[in-house]
């Protein structure tokens, strides 16, 4: 469904009593637009929701993730592909070349620019990357006045870290099946800094020292060295994980920004039908409840506990 909202701003009028008469006037004081911020740890499903969001209310996707705006390494740095993002525009996806250097700055600068480009066409922007260091310069930088112009509603698509750990290890494995570390050798040289650009990315310098010696060492040995590489994939990813995840408690416990949270936990547990089942209700369903008020208030503060939000979705059943 499009929201029919996008083809005007909306206004809310109030009146105003001037000094020494009874004359009244109007006057119109038009809100912010709006901008909907999907967040979560590696391998939660943030990009499915963003398409599944962006499919449902007319947006497109900015990304967030610091990896994924480079060109290549699509499979390393698990870039959503066209069957993925079913038609819906994905920006800041792919565009800096591999060596380039792309800054909290560079990002809110981009991001900014074609945010205001996809309202400019009556679309929603939704921002979606687990680089919360991106998103959090982007939205709390006043120098680029932000918060001034949007208001934003935030969703963290949560997972328990016990069950993302092993989906973290299942999709290292499915990587190494569609060309990681083909990818990673092209990205090998001895004398590579891997504290740039793409190849800072977690898939990248873990192979270091498997490419080094594998022309050295013997079947068995690089066979040993290869799992162990991959080993060290899973570990820091997880450890990656960790890391968002503390980010996003960071900025809801000390700097109060009012995340919404959806326990994507039992999607991930199930199979099939069944998992396709629980995304829909558990994530789904209650973010397209959320994004709907959303769009509907004037008001930038949205359900701040879980009482409301309950209550909310259980409307919507």
């Amino acid at each position: 469904m499009t929201m029919s909202m996008f083809t005007c701003k909306p206004t809310h009028p109030f009146l105003q009593i001037q000094a020494g008469n009874s004359r009244l006037s109007s006057r119109l004081r038009p809100s912010k637009d709006k901008v909907v911020v999907v967040m979560g740890a590696t391998g939660t499903g943030k990009s499915k929701l963003s398409v599944d969001l962006a499919t449902q209310f007319n947006g497109e996707v900015v990304n967030a993730d610091k990896m994924q705006v480079y060109e290549g390494l699509d499979v390393i740095t698990n870039k959503i592909t066209a069957e993925e993002s079913c038609g819906v525009p994905h920006h800041l996806l792919g565009i800096k070349h591999p060596s380039a250097d792309f800054t909290c700055t560079d990002f809110s600068n981009m991001a900014s620019s074609t945010v205001a480009s996809i309202i400019d066409q009556k679309k929603l922007p939704i921002i979606a990357g687990g680089s919360n260091s991106y998103i959090e310069f982007l939205i709390d930088n006043e120098a680029a006045g932000f918060r001034s112009k949007y208001d934003c509603c935030y969703l963290w698509v949560d997972v328990s870290m016990t069950v993302l750990h092993q989906i973290i290890s299942d999709r290292a494995d499915r990587m190494v099946e569609k060309g990681m570390v083909d990818e990673a050798r092209q990205m090998f040289s001895p004398n590579a800094d891997y504290s740039t650009g793409i190849r800072r990315a977690i898939g990248v310098p873990e192979f270091d020292y498997y490419f080094r010696l594998e022309p050295h060492v013997n079947e068995e040995t690089r066979a040993k060295l290869l799992q162990e590489a991959i080993y060290e994939v899973k570990i820091n990813s997880c450890k990656l994980a960790c890391r968002q995840q503390d980010k996003i408690l960071r900025l809801m416990h000390d700097k109060g920004w009012d995340i919404q949270r959806l326990d994507a936990t039992d999607a991930f547990l199930k199979y099939g039908k069944e998992s396709n089942k629980a995304w829909k209700e558990l994530v789904l369903k209650p973010s397209k409840a959320i994004v709907s008020q959303f769009l509907k208030s004037s008001d930038p503060k949205l359900h701040n506990n879980g009482t409301t939000l309950k209550a909310m979705v259980t409307s919507t059943r």
